[in-house]
């Protein structure tokens, strides 16, 4: 209702400015000449004037060439009897006066012009606290969700039993809070929501608000910070009083790392208006003053830059990790997400989650919606399995760029490069297996080789990563062996090569002459790069390089034995530009080859 009336408002505004406009415009009067009084009695002896037009204070006449002339004629005007005494014909026109209630409008539509705009504004201004943000700068900012038809509940979210978990007792203490107390238990001050993007933190949050039926205060960590020193603080304090005046209620604050930063240690190096409301915050959820039946919900990809001091217990007393789904939470994800399509019968969706290791919820959403998406521009009346194949390439590997011009050479190039990777990665014991290989441009890449875990991994051993590291440079390999030349194509390849081997040294300890110590690069809180002497990031460096060389050779001798078979995987890569885990296996058949160690 109240967007009618806003929208009614700016109407009557832009009809009341036409309005004034169109009045000031029609009455306008048309230019004249101005004579004198005695010049026009002079003209009038003379007889040079045929017709004049007499209003209450003036005399106006036209020439032959059509110039209006006009003449104030005094309060005794004896011009008549001369204009009688020479024939001239008089034409009398009485002067229109507007009603007096319009003069009288039209003489406040400026005044009413700005009343009106000041009130839209006004009444757009409004933020939570019920002021308008030009009498309320410091007001919180904070949304209040309607928890009386919720629109997310619990049933939406899948993937995150445990996280879920954890915060249906929250949502059972707000219902039902003299079960727990009578207990003596003290119900969580806060809970922090923290993992990768994607997996569902604020979808989690939204279930809270549609299953607690308490009052849902919802804002970002940036509304709190402003230019002005004191602002943010003052939003807190507002934002919480708001609080409990609703009290039970819920408060969530979505990307929470943008106010509760780790504070800095120096007084150089600050920010005195985020600090301050960092301050506020943390004496708002556990100072003097109690802070019962207000719940602190936050959310954040990055825990470890957030103020311990935030994270104590008595301030987020819970730390809940959302991590990314397993296979088993990722196929009932694809089981929510699908309720609003039309699924065919061949659909299994154990076989698609098993093949998407590593997607978070929101990929694996926007996977059954490039589905659904599929569908309609072919047609179709179902989403097939080959379409969620199709989606999932273009979620996981980018979409297709057929109408990308490339050379044949360059085309063989590729076609040898993802061959290299494939066959490698294929020989290789304890290599994730490889489920497709295409040379059809997807995103940057101008062919890609997808391998895809056969069970889920949480942790790596130091052969399956210096399998990894064969892999990834099996393409590089492959060029220099064919065309004995290298290009830009293995760019990407490389610099995941060096990513790995460092980090097996510098963090990971799997270097026999470094040992079990962690060099990292810089502190990811100060970004101060760590002291290490001379001798030690030499001694690194030949380390990172030894374990990449081997890699390399352990690469080449795989191809070299196997060059028929990378021959003929290449050329029916050329023919049909995409081939599956059958088609390579066929291949090797032929050859009569088995996987080697």
């Amino acid at each position: 209702m109240k967007y009618f009336y806003k929208n009614l408002a700016i109407w009557l505004i832009v009809a009341l400015g036409g309005m004034l406009l169109f009045n000031m415009l029609k009455g306008a009067p048309e230019p004249y000449h101005l004579v004198r009084y005695n010049e026009f009695l002079e003209k009038v002896d003379k007889g040079m004037l045929s017709t004049v037009t007499i209003k209450e204070d003036s005399i106006t006449w036209r020439t032959s060439d059509g110039t209006l002339y006009k003449t104030i004629v005094p309060p005794t005007n004896d011009a008549l009897p001369h204009l009688l005494k020479k024939g001239i014909n008089i034409e009398v026109r009485k002067e229109k006066k507007p009603h007096w209630f319009l003069q009288m409008f039209l003489s406040w539509v400026p005044f009413l012009l700005i009343i009106i705009i000041w009130l839209v504004f006004m009444q757009r201004g409004k933020g939570q606290g019920g002021g308008p943000k030009a009498m309320a700068f410091g007001k919180s900012r904070a949304q209040l969700i309607d928890t009386q038809h919720p629109q997310v509940t619990f049933k939406d979210v899948a993937g995150i039993e445990e996280a879920k978990e954890e915060v249906i007792e929250i949502v059972e203490f707000l219902k039902s809070p003299d079960k727990f107390t009578e207990a003596g238990a003290r119900i969580p001050t806060g809970v922090l929501l923290y993992g990768e993007p994607g997996t569902g933190k604020t979808l989690l949050a939204k279930a809270i608000a549609g299953e607690a039926g308490v009052p849902f205060y919802s804002i970002s960590g940036s509304n709190f910070v402003e230019m002005y020193v004191g602002v943010g603080a003052s939003r807190v304090r507002d934002l919480f009083q708001e609080g409990k005046k609703k009290a039970p209620c819920i408060i969530f604050i979505d990307e929470i790392d943008a106010v509760g930063r780790h504070r800095s240690s120096g007084a150089a190096g600050g920010n005195d208006e985020r600090e301050q409301t960092l301050n506020q915050l943390l004496v708002e959820m556990d100072g003097f003053e109690a802070n019962d039946h207000v719940i602190v919900i936050a959310a954040t990809n990055r825990q470890d830059i957030l103020d311990p001091a935030l994270l104590r217990p008595g301030r987020f007393d819970r730390q809940v990790l959302v991590p990314l789904p397993d296979v088993r939470g990722r196929e009932q994800i694809l089981r929510v997400h699908a309720r609003k399509i039309k699924v065919a019968e061949d659909v299994d969706w154990k076989t698609i989650a098993k093949g998407t290791p590593g997607f978070s919820g929101a990929q694996l959403a926007n996977m059954i919606n490039e589905a659904a998406l599929l569908m309609a521009r072919t047609r179709k009346n179902a989403v097939t399995m080959a379409m969620l194949e199709e989606a999932k390439d273009k979620v996981m590997m980018g979409a297709e760029r057929r109408s990308l011009i490339i050379t044949e050479k360059e085309k063989t190039v590729t076609a040898y490069h993802e061959a290299g990777h494939a066959l490698v990665a294929w020989m290789l014991p304890g290599a994730d297996p490889v489920h497709k290989v295409t040379i059809i441009p997807r995103g940057k890449a101008l062919g890609l080789t997808m391998q895809l875990p056969e069970e889920e991994k949480h942790s790596h051993d130091r052969t399956y990563l210096l399998n990894t590291l064969c892999t990834l440079l099996g393409g590089r390999v492959a060029e220099e062996m064919i065309f004995n030349e290298i290009t830009t194509g293995a760019g990407n390849d490389i610099e995941r090569v060096s990513d790995i081997a460092r980090r097996m040294v510098c963090e990971w300890g799997m270097s026999e002459a470094i040992g079990p110590i962690t060099f990292r690069a810089s502190d990811p809180l100060s970004g101060k790069n760590q002291i290490m002497s001379e001798e030690t990031a030499v001694l690194i460096d030949k380390e990172v390089k030894k374990i990449i060389q081997s890699a390399y050779d352990r690469a080449r001798q795989i191809l070299t034995d196997h060059r028929a078979i990378l021959e003929e995987m290449t050329q029916t890569l050329l023919e049909r530009e995409t081939i599956t885990r059958e088609d390579i296996e066929n291949i090797v058949n032929r050859h009569g080859k088995k996987e080697t160690a």
